[in-house]
């Protein structure tokens, strides 16, 4: 079990600082080449896809504002049109949408870029904090660093069933040999480039009793962070919000979040809902698949809601 400074000192023995380049913003998505994924679309073997979001709920999880228009014609303005179709067609008419959402926290499914998180007022690969403007965003590793998709290989770890539990409980956390012997149990090994989608089985949780915990969770344990850089893993994902909580370091609230997003500019998942995933990985008997990432293109926002789709 590492200490508080082993914790402390992975800041500096896990860095990916200047391993690309000064300039580098995409970290450990560097590790998805082009070998990597062609060898992820090898994985679709059965041609199923699976979603590995949740969905936005209304007014819970989003505000929503629908405009509908049943024939346009009649709209204010419509007169003014410069389009005389618009103006004469009187069998067309529309819906439109306003909406706003705060996607970072425990509930809704959805992508961190590297500037989410600063460590001493420091961003990944040494970039001040300042440089996240209140107006107009982050200037550095924000989410639109991986505008062009993230597609890889997925590979789901099942610790819950690797436990033979129906869950995990809350602030019980994952540990490398909870990795390996889900590899074993799984006939499934991480590679470079991969993305690992770690289920505790929370997803079940929440759709049985539609509960959402407060902070105490289980998760990764920090001691999985070597393993991580060492399998050069290019995103994880979890069916919490990552780290175990409590995180067992008193001065470390977060240590999965830091080390990964700041010294690592390792990617992550927050929220996943694991559980379709998983009853399609225990039919078919596989626990790789394609996996595809695609984050709205939003100029200097940490991140992005996002619909992880898994195809087998």
């Amino acid at each position: 079990m590492p200490t508080q400074d082993d914790v402390l000192g992975y800041f500096n023995t896990l860095s990916n600082w200047g391993r690309w380049g000064d300039d580098d913003e995409l970290g450990t998505l560097n590790h998805i080449t082009d070998d990597v994924r062609l060898a992820a679309a090898r994985a679709v073997r059965h041609g199923r896809s699976v979603s590995c979001a949740w969905e936005v709920a209304v007014p819970e999880d989003m505000e929503r504002s629908t405009t509908t228009c049943p024939c346009a014609a009649d709209m204010p303005g419509a007169e003014d049109m410069p389009v005389p179709g618009f103006r004469n067609d009187r069998r067309w008419g529309f819906s439109s949408e306003r909406l706003g959402v705060t996607f970072h926290g425990n509930t809704l499914t959805h992508l961190d870029s590297p500037c989410h998180i600063f460590w001493d007022g420091t961003m990944y690969n040494g970039r001040s904090h300042s440089l996240v403007d209140a107006a107009t965003g982050s200037a550095w590793a924000s989410v639109t660093a991986a505008a062009n998709g993230i597609i890889t290989r997925g590979v789901l770890l099942d610790i819950a069933s690797v436990r033979d539990v129906p869950w995990l409980e809350p602030g019980q956390g994952v540990f490398p040999d909870d990795l390996e012997e889900a590899e074993r149990r799984q006939g499934v090994r991480v590679r470079s480039g991969d993305a690992v989608l770690l289920r505790t089985g929370y997803g079940r949780v929440r759709h049985e009793t539609g509960a959402v915990s407060g902070f105490t969770q289980a998760g990764w344990h920090a001691s999985c962070l070597p393993w991580l850089h060492e399998r050069e893993v290019a995103l994880i994902g979890a069916d919490t919000p990552q780290d175990v909580q409590p995180s067992g370091y008193e001065g470390v609230l977060m240590p999965v979040h830091a080390v990964s997003l700041v010294a690592m500019g390792l990617w992550m998942l927050d929220n996943c809902d694991l559980e379709a995933c998983a009853t399609t990985a225990a039919e078919l008997g596989q626990w790789d698949f394609h996996l595809a990432v695609a984050p709205v293109r939003f100029a200097g926002t940490s991140g992005s809601p996002v619909n992880p789709i898994a195809t087998f």
